[in-house]
């Protein structure tokens, strides 16, 4: 059986050092969106969620499913939205914490074609008895047949200002403190969070340009190239943050400044980040999910709104 797209996540990180707990609400529900078991899928929800009187939802980059028959719908679009005939699930890391938890996993999708390996980011809202009150789903655009390359901020800013360097800890504080120095990151300051073994990687399709980081040096060079737009051009707004003491990951949406409107044809888009420390608190793992640089590949005319109102959407002069 031929790959039609090949995931490095599970083979770079699965393993014993990353033990899987088999009652994570999010990866039992992707566990049945393979099998097909909406009664499963729906056994972990509510209409409703715990609070507020809002429906329960599980939000993935193609469509945002709300409710029961939402979820339904969710089990049913599943497979033929990857054009897969069945699918395996591949558990990888788990971090649980501040009322979230994350599965990241790999999905073999195989149809008559072949293999579409696809590595998601699984991010769960619970709540009480072991339920889920929202999921959200984060892959690369091209691993998702005929998906454009934009994922519209699934959190409203109540601000727009980048990160507030104080809700995080440790490497990872420094790691962001570096990333949003002014007028450009800190490469030097960024590599010292880091061990020398640091692996970057595991979400991109592997395409030239785009293969995991495997050694210090190109760690390097790819925060030297980023540094030439970020935070000038883009910056990062955390919107949720579930760090266990090891791993941090950070769902964020960019801030975009004029200069990277006209310069780079930014816009705001939602994203995740998962930052692993090692034994001796410097990351040894950077794991990253978005659509940086595609822009100009979307059609707009696929999408619910417009280029110019997808600009406005946190959007600043200058970024401070």
């Amino acid at each position: 059986m031929k790959y039609i797209q090949r995931s490095v996540l599970a083979e770079l990180y699965r393993g014993s050092a990353h033990p899987i707990d088999e009652s994570y609400a999010e990866l039992r529900l992707i566990r049945a969106a393979c099998a097909g078991d909406e009664e499963g899928a729906c056994a972990l929800f509510r209409e409703e969620k715990q609070f507020g009187h809002a429906p329960s939802v599980v939000d993935t980059p193609f469509r945002r499913y709300e409710g029961l028959q939402g979820v339904r719908r969710f089990i049913r679009e599943w497979l033929p939205r990857f054009q897969a005939e069945r699918a395996a699930v591949i558990p990888v890391i788990q971090t649980r914490a501040n009322g979230r938890s994350v599965t990241e996993l790999q999905v073999d999708f195989t149809s008559a074609e072949g293999i579409r390996q696809v590595p998601f980011f699984v991010v769960a809202d619970l709540r009480g008895g072991g339920l889920l009150d929202e999921v959200r789903l984060y892959t690369h655009c091209s691993f998702i047949p005929g998906l454009q390359a934009y994922r519209a901020p699934l959190f409203p800013s109540t601000h727009l200002e980048k990160g507030e360097g104080g809700l995080l800890t440790g490497a990872v504080r420094e790691y962001y403190e570096g990333l949003h120095h002014l007028p450009a990151a800190d490469v030097d300051r960024i590599m010292a969070c880091m061990a020398d073994n640091c692996v970057f990687g595991g979400y991109e399709p592997l395409e030239p340009g785009r293969e995991p980081a495997l050694t210090r040096a190109d760690v390097y060079e790819k925060y030297r190239r980023m540094a030439q737009y970020i935070p000038r051009c883009v910056a990062m707004r955390y919107e949720t943050l579930i760090d266990d003491g090891r791993t941090c990951v950070i769902e964020w949406v960019h801030v975009v400044s004029r200069a990277g409107r006209e310069e780079r044809n930014r816009i705001a888009m939602s994203g995740i980040a998962a930052y692993e420390r090692g034994e001796d608190g410097l990351l040894c793992s950077i794991r990253i999910s978005d659509y940086a640089g595609l822009e100009g590949t979307i059609d707009w005319d696929q999408l619910p709104l417009t280029w110019e109102q997808a600009q406005q959407v946190n959007f600043v002069e200058e970024i401070r």
